[in-house]
């Protein structure tokens, strides 16, 4: 008989779990009284060193205790491993005070700034996600909505959606993009907190179920030049109770004001948000004109060039619009509390658009420019203080050293580009 454990999950910056795999006594026990974890746990690079850059918490003051309180809802099956289950937590400084600097408190808090105007927040997540078989060979050849090609991952998603059933998470649709290996998952609507639980569910899972396969899984923006990359594209509708607030009464009709309010803040807001939405170097290679990636901040009707898509409906609840802008690689919890304190500035604000776009938005050459780099985003994000506010000064702080963190570890590195490029002509 297999051993019983709970891994004990807390989202840390880069959205990766981390945290303790518990005997089902111990788990038990945190349930009544939380348990303890290192804060290190939020304050690590995705090479697992500590950011010490960073003086408010981690490595600079000791490597303190965090309390660890399980999120008993959100306990799920782990389906490809018998006998053991997840469960996200929420970590308290221990005094008991609330822990600001985990990802999941600061969507929590921009949910509850949305409750303050009266809404709630109804979101979904797309995943485009690259797969290797164990020679190293994509599994499909880039064939975009193949259903021939559809079979070649067979397999995977038959494990898959076993995987994401034990995790009480539906996955609604797939299908292959036009990359090698490329294929995209498009994950159920959920309210509030639950769509990023969900998603980085799915990223643990999806990798958990490729590794027993013996596959490689991949949620890296750009893995190859030339070929299209991976988003992580996000859905976003305001409600009251049953009511879609975006919903107006005909299909041909033109946005509510507080669907075009909530578009006007997120294109307020972008440049800045695209530290979260793109948050490693990796993230800008995708964000290139003619690949479905957005490099301005436009919107329009059912328009995929721009970065905000409205979509209208004859049903009132597909009212919503789709921020194509986030690669695959963003913190789920992160890129939707960015777009969500956008949303609230936008309804404050009673803010307007500017007109639809019509065709295609890459060939415009005055609209706003979004951050083509890392830096960029970072000098988009300081200069943006009602963002900040939003999302809460001190995880800001943190946030805004740990990429800057990234930016020092790639001027640190020499690639074998650098050496092949330049060694035997300079």
């Amino acid at each position: 008989m297999s051993a019983e454990f709970v891994l004990l999950a807390v989202p840390d910056v880069n959205g990766s779990l981390r945290g303790k795999a518990l005997r089902p006594d111990e788990f038990d026990a945190a349930l009544r009284r939380g348990t303890v974890m290192t804060d290190l746990i939020l304050g690590l690079d995705p090479t697992d060193t500590p950011i010490s850059d960073y003086e408010g918490f981690g490595i600079r003051t000791g490597a303190a205790d965090l309390i660890v309180h399980p999120d008993p809802e959100t306990l799920r099956e782990c389906a490809w491993r018998p006998g053991w289950r997840v469960c996200l937590a929420t970590p308290s400084w221990p005094d008991g005070s609330r822990c600001d600097f985990a990802v999941r408190e600061v969507f929590r808090a921009a949910i509850a700034d949305l409750a303050g105007a009266g809404l709630e927040l109804m979101s979904a997540m797309e995943y485009e996600i690259r797969l290797w078989d164990p020679d190293g060979n994509p599994l499909s050849s880039g064939i975009s909505y193949s259903l021939n090609e559809i079979a070649s991952y067979a397999r995977f998603l038959d494990e898959l959606v076993e995987a994401l059933d034990g995790l009480r998470v539906t996955l609604s649709a797939v299908h292959t993009e036009a990359g090698p290996g490329l294929l995209e998952l498009n994950l159920t609507p959920g309210r509030g907190l639950a769509t990023a639980d969900d998603a980085v569910l799915v990223k643990f899972a999806v990798k958990q179920v490729a590794a027993s396969l013996g596959i490689r899984a991949s949620f890296l923006a750009k893995t190859v030049p030339g070929e299209e990359g991976s988003s992580g594209h996000v859905h976003m509708s305001c409600w009251q109770a049953e009511r879609n607030m975006f919903a107006a009464p005909s299909p041909t009709d033109p946005v509510p004001q507080v669907f075009a309010e909530a578009i006007a803040g997120v294109l307020e807001h972008m440049p800045a948000a695209s530290l979260l939405l793109n948050p490693t170097i990796n993230s800008y290679k995708r964000l290139v004109p003619g690949w479905f990636a957005p490099i301005n901040a436009t919107w329009g009707y059912e328009n995929r060039s721009c970065a905000v898509r409205a979509v209208r409906s004859d049903r009132d609840d597909l009212w919503r619009f789709e921020c194509r802008r986030p690669g695959a690689d963003a913190n789920p919890y992160l890129a939707l509390a960015a777009l969500t304190a956008s949303i609230v500035d936008g309804i404050r604000t009673s803010a307007s658009p500017p007109e639809p776009v019509q065709g295609d938005a890459y060939a415009l050459t005055d609209a706003p420019e979004l951050p083509g780099s890392l830096e960029a985003a970072l000098q988009a994000f300081d200069d943006d203080p009602v963002l900040r506010a939003g999302l809460g000064s001190g995880f800001c702080n943190y946030f805004a050293t740990s990429r800057r963190w990234e930016l020092k570890a790639w001027r640190d590195t020499v690639t074998d580009w650098e050496r092949e490029r330049y060694e035997r002509a300079v």
